[in-house]
């Protein structure tokens, strides 16, 4: 995920935010800009509407299948706004309005289930789960509206209450969002609240709130958790990754650039799972860095609306400086840009897809998380010094391994020191399985049933067996 955003969106008149087309680098819309102080108001609503919404299972899930019914109705709308605000090409959008229908109808059918404990005492002892109450959640710019589903389903469906707050840079798209499942959610269920800091470090460290759950940059997640532990309230944490796609020997290079190419460029490179960094074999690496610039060299670059696009901007201006920081530093250090390396000539927040050899390994093009449309591709001589490099970072989100021989590629990514790998293909997920990430990238699981236990607490029961 991006680090810090170093500044929000500029003020415009009656206390509210100015959201940017990134196409255009212009002011089209504006949001609320919540203060702090209203909060409690927030959080008390949302606390009443727990105490009905907590106790009906069957309705939670009819009201969860007929929000994923009214999103799927107001898609084209959404998928338009999302564009306009977040930069991504329309049919990234649509994908995005998709998946968040999707999460809401997977935990729709998702229930906890009591468990019996036999552990030979004269007893019967259950395990039932209960809801923990009005939760947060804090979503960033890249993929506000599916990273917003991505919590704020499995709390609903857990019978949790939510106030959600997104980044100041993509709130319009998500405040529709809100409105449209206001039609199938009963009143506070979920709250959508905009605004810039300190709004997110109050909601955070609220006293009412019983489980932060945050995606965004490793200092920042630092401090939410550090807020949340103020009322001891539980934190889920996703905070980005800095994912390493390594080659093997026996990889086809012409079969999996294409495949390869998209794992890294997708959302313009905004996404927290993709391939930042490629590791190739000495012998291939020239062909590895060709056929990936021949694609960078080649995708059509532009504003999302325009239905010839592949690529859009980058989201925002801070985010724009620091891809022309991290290239430049690793120009200046020595790299080449075999494709790209520089800012677009032309409005908005463009960056031409870049693909850097000759980089120096500890560039911060390397070792940290760039988050825009830049690749650095590094050669190696032995796999257990490309292991190294791969896991040599703080981070460990994810990572692939690509080859011929499958077996052998799946030892290899069993040593990848991430939550997960992907072999052959890159930030693929179902709604089924786990999402977690080791060291620096998080605290927590999301995804499938993991998700909904996440906002769930035990409740233990115990009575006589029977004479």
């Amino acid at each position: 995920m991006p680090t810090l955003e170093r500044r929000p969106p500029a003020d415009v008149p009656g206390g509210c935010l100015a959201v940017v087309d990134p196409a255009t680098g212009e002011a089209f819309g504006e949001a609320p800009d919540q203060r702090p102080q209203e909060l409690d108001a927030v959080v008390e609503r949302a606390h009443r509407a727990w105490l009905g919404w907590r106790d009906e299972p069957a309705a939670r899930a009819t009201a969860l299948r007929a929000a994923a019914d009214a999103v799927e109705a107001a898609g084209a709308e959404l998928a338009r706004l999302l564009t306009r605000e977040q930069g991504k090409p329309l049919a990234e959008s649509s994908a995005e309005i998709a998946r968040t229908a999707a999460r809401l109808r997977y935990f729709a059918e998702t229930a906890p289930q009591p468990q019996r404990i036999d552990d030979g005492r004269p007893v019967h002892s259950e395990i039932r789960w209960r809801p923990l109450g009005p939760v947060a959640a804090i979503v960033p710019w890249n993929f506000p509206l599916q990273l917003a589903a991505a919590k704020f389903a499995p709390a609903l469906a857990a019978g949790n209450t939510m106030v959600l707050k997104p980044s100041p840079f993509t709130p319009l798209a998500t405040r529709l969002l809100g409105s449209v499942l206001a039609k199938a959610l009963p009143k506070d269920v979920l709250t959508i609240v905009t605004g810039r800091e300190p709004l997110g470090a109050r909601l955070a460290s609220h006293p009412g709130i019983r489980h932060v759950t945050f995606t965004g940059s490793v200092p920042t997640g630092r401090a939410v958790a550090e807020g949340a532990a103020a009322s001891l309230a539980r934190v889920t944490l996703e905070l980005g990754g800095n994912d390493a796609a390594l080659l093997l020997e026996d990889v086809d290079v012409e079969r999996i650039a294409d495949k390869l190419f998209w794992a890294a460029f997708r959302n313009c490179g905004q996404v927290c799972m993709a391939v930042k960094r490629v590791y190739a074999p000495a012998r291939l690496h020239s062909e590895v860095v060709e056929g990936l610039a021949q694609r960078a060299r080649s995708v059509t670059v532009g504003p999302g609306l325009d239905p010839d696009t592949q690529l859009g901007p980058v989201n925002n201006a801070p985010q724009l400086a620091r891809v022309e920081a991290y290239t430049g530093k690793a120009l200046a250090d020595g790299a080449r840009a075999v494709a790209g390396g520089h800012r677009l000539e032309r409005p908005g927040y463009f960056f031409a897809p870049t693909i850097l050899t000759d980089v120096p390994p500890t560039s911060p093009v390397v070792t940290e998380e760039q988050f825009g449309p830049v690749l650095p591709v590094l050669p190696y001589r032995n796999l257990d010094e490309a292991l190294e490099a791969a896991n040599g970072t703080g981070f460990g989100l994810g990572g692939s391994v690509w080859g011929t021989d499958l077996d052998r590629a799946e030892a290899v990514a069993g040593r990848l020191e991430c939550g997960t790998a992907w072999i052959n293909h890159h930030a693929e997920l179902s709604l089924a399985q786990p999402f977690a990430g080791a060291k620096d990238s998080g605290v927590g699981v999301a995804g499938g049933p993991w998700g909904l236990y996440g906002n769930l607490r035990p409740f233990v029961v115990h009575r006589p067996r029977e004479a």
